[in-house]
Parts: C-alpha cells; sequence; structure tokens
C-alpha cells in the first residue's frame, strides 16, 4: 500500500469511526474505570470496563472530542475486547510508537484495522488526541483513581 493510499484510509476510517463510534456506551456491570482529558484540543472521555479472569470481556466509551480522539478510541474499544491485561498492554505500546515514532517503527500487518492510526504521525500536535484513550484504559486496568490528563 503506498503512502498515498494510506493517508486516504486514514483519513476515511477517522471520519467513519468519528461519525460512528463503536462501543460508545457505558459498560453494563463494568468493574473498572477511568476518566481522561487533554487540555490542548479540549477531549474528555471516559473509559469503562468489564475484567473477568484478566480478561477485558467487554469496554465501552463516552465523552466529546475530536474526530481523531474518538476514532481512536473506538478503533482500540475493538481491538481489546476478548484481550488480556499483558496484550492490551503491548497494544497501547505498539500504538503508541505507531503514533510518535511513525509506521516504520512498527509491525504494521501485526496492528490489524490500528495501522490506519500511522497517519497521526504526520501531525505532532494530534498525538495526544490519538493517545488520550489508550492512556485511560491504561489507568482503568491498572485501576487509578485520578484522571489522567494528556499534560
Amino acid at each position: 500500500m503506498s503512502s498515498d493510499d494510506l493517508k486516504d484510509l486514514y483519513q476515511e476510517v477517522v471520519l467513519e469511526h468519528s461519525k460512528r463510534p463503536r462501543n460508545y456506551r457505558v459498560v453494563e456491570g463494568a468493574n473498572a474505570e477511568a476518566a481522561g482529558h487533554n487540555p490542548l484540543c479540549g477531549d474528555q472521555l471516559v473509559v469503562t470496563l468489564k475484567v473477568e479472569d484478566g480478561v477485558i470481556r467487554d469496554v465501552g466509551f463516552q465523552g466529546q472530542g475530536c474526530a481523531i480522539s474518538k476514532a481512536s478510541a473506538s478503533l482500540m474499544t475493538g481491538a481489546v475486547k476478548d484481550r488480556t491485561r499483558a496484550e492490551a498492554e503491548s497494544l497501547f505500546e505498539r500504538v503508541h510508537k505507531l503514533v510518535t515514532e511513525g509506521p516504520e517503527s512498527v509491525d504494521m500487518e501485526a496492528l490489524g484495522k490500528l495501522a490506519v492510526l500511522s497517519g497521526v504521525s504526520e501531525f505532532p500536535a494530534r498525538v495526544k488526541c490519538a493517545s488520550l484513550a489508550w492512556h485511560t484504559l491504561r489507568a482503568a486496568l491498572e485501576g487509578r483513581g485520578e484522571a489522567v490528563s494528556t499534560e
């Protein structure tokens, strides 16, 4: 796939997930939760999880934010459902590397749908938008009570 094709796909997927986010809801029976805030962009979200035997059985998010923030949260919820905490942490690390260092820094094929977030690396000011949901997920999994901020 050429870089132009990837850019087009990135824009298309971001718009689709922003307009129709997946798992945009509070998880019923959630046993883990965290709030996140990106003061630069005004993004605010809450991630709720149902974790059983170390596996994320259900995940949802609610809040408001820019298109990249909502799309990243939507993609994240689909990617971590039915994964272990360790698998979710590994995904967090790879996505963070992708958005901060670019597509050449990770195995794009192994990221699946998350690979479309590579376009964020070209816009350093938007990295915090794309990573907010992931930092909030990590806080929920770790059981930290304080709100997460990208600042």
